[in-house]
């Protein structure tokens, strides 16, 4: 029974070991256009009057969305939050959000910059090189109707810009 709950109390002390804090999101390690798609959060919060902007640890994802090799980034506001103002950088269109790619010279491109509820990255093709295609949720005028529903489009991730029209 004793070896029994010094099992017990190991495991217990272990997994408390393990847990740890979320790490604090940190934009220095981005390149030069990711933090100024950052800087847009902390100049929109001034510009509105509010305070300290706070970044979720999610708020930029590093993901090769062009299928060349090279990182690319999402920056998704959606967990931002500027401090006095709450609706800076989300409305009933959604959230902020940005993709930028990495050209082959090594320089970053912003291809698409909105407003976006949700979204979600397909899983890549199985052939090679091949682009990945993001379903998005947006605001239902999109698609010629209301707020709601939502309106859904899907588009192939390239270096050339792109763009969502309300018709």
């Amino acid at each position: 029974m004793r070896f029994h709950a010094i099992i017990v109390l190991a495991a217990l002390t272990g997994g408390l070991a393990l847990a740890e804090e979320p790490k604090a999101f940190n934009p220095s390690g981005y390149p030069t256009e990711v933090q100024k798609a950052l800087r847009y959060a902390n100049e929109e919060c001034t510009a509105q009057g509010g305070g300290t902007v706070s970044f979720a640890p999610d708020t930029v994802r590093r993901i090769d969305l062009t299928g060349d090799g090279r990182d690319d980034y999402v920056v998704d506001f959606h967990g931002t939050t500027c401090e006095g103002r709450e609706a800076v950088y989300c409305g009933t269109g959604g959230c902020v959000m940005n993709i930028l790619v990495t050209l082959p010279n090594g320089s970053v491109r912003r291809v698409f910059d909105g407003y976006v509820r949700s979204y979600e990255i397909k899983p890549r093709p199985m052939k090679a090189g091949a682009v990945r295609t993001i379903r998005f949720e947006l605001h239902g005028g999109h698609c010629g109707g209301h707020g709601s529903p939502s309106c859904y489009k899907e588009k192939g991730i390239t270096a050339t810009p792109f763009e969502f029209k309300m018709p």
